[in-house]
């Protein structure tokens, strides 16, 4: 039976003086996993990630109901800080979760807040760089750093406390297309080196395709599909508003499997899908 990581069960949340954002959130994150959640705009992503980590409703305040587990423990009456030694995050506004001067400092900030040795410090520091490709910049001042750059730091000061989860909202927003399929790749080494369980928030799911093992489609406040990302992939081909999330690959495969009664494999990069389509239609044929 698979470890659980985070788990929501019965979970309702409204902000202060707002109607409900999160209505009937039963979600269970396997331990090791990479989910991807999407959806359409004002469907509830980053309020679930927020309660994911308790920013929600302990930070923001609000009216709430159900439960919120990590590891198995209810987040309930736990402060907000030593959640985030097991679940860190990193908001699409990156800039706003930035409280130093230099890229040391930005790292060493809630490691010395949690009491760490100062010989432990530089040693996390040290290592949370290198994960990001940003060895020996402990002594850089932000405004020396491309914006690529601040946002790979933001992710090394979350890797430094080792959490168990790492939640991302929507980390590639700002960038082009080459910095975030490279951010990605990164995040997937990361989740491969130290078996860490990753959620992102993302609406091109084309980035993700190659590493997502679970998704998760959410529409006015609800979980509206989840599941391994097979499982979901098929449900979400048929669901009205939900099948454009689908990154393109799958669209074409799901079509095409539905027009020609044939079974293609999972793809996860093109050059599989054109070798595939390439033996099942060669020469303009079905074989």
């Amino acid at each position: 039976m698979s470890e659980i990581a985070l788990r929501l069960t019965d979970f309702y949340y409204a902000y202060p003086n707002s109607d409900i954002m999160l209505k009937d959130i039963s979600l269970t994150v396997e331990k090791g996993s990479f989910t991807a959640i999407a959806g359409p705009s004002g469907a509830g992503k980053t309020t679930l990630c927020r309660a994911m980590t308790g920013i929600v409703p302990y930070y923001y305040g609000g009216r709430y109901a159900g439960t919120v587990e990590v590891l198995g423990e209810e987040i309930r009456g736990k402060k907000i800080s030593d959640i985030a030694m097991h679940v860190g995050i990193m908001l699409d506004d990156y800039e706003s979760q930035m409280v130093s001067l230099t890229a040391g400092e930005e790292i060493s900030f809630s490691l010395l807040n949690h009491g760490f040795s100062p010989d432990e410090v530089d040693a996390r520091v040290h290592e949370a760089l290198n994960d990001v490709g940003l060895p020996d910049r402990e002594n850089y001042q932000l405004d020396e750093l491309s914006g690529g750059q601040r946002q790979r730091l933001l992710l090394a000061s979350v890797l430094a406390t080792r959490p168990d989860v790492l939640i991302l909202d929507e980390p590639v927003s700002a960038m082009d297309p080459d910095g975030a399929r490279s951010l990605y790749q990164l995040v997937n080494r990361i989740h491969k080196d130290h078996d860490m369980t990753v959620v992102v928030v993302e609406h091109d799911l084309n980035y993700l395709l190659p590493y997502m093992s679970h998704m998760v489609l959410m529409d006015h406040g609800e979980i509206a599909i989840s599941g391994t990302y097979e499982e979901a992939a098929r449900k979400a081909y048929h669901h009205p508003t939900l099948c454009g999330n689908l990154p393109e690959l799958w669209q074409l495969k799901l079509g095409l499997e539905e027009k020609n009664g044939i079974a293609l494999g999972s793809w996860r990069y093109e050059e599989e899908a054109i070798a595939e389509l390439q033996k099942h239609f060669r020469g303009g044929a079905r074989e």
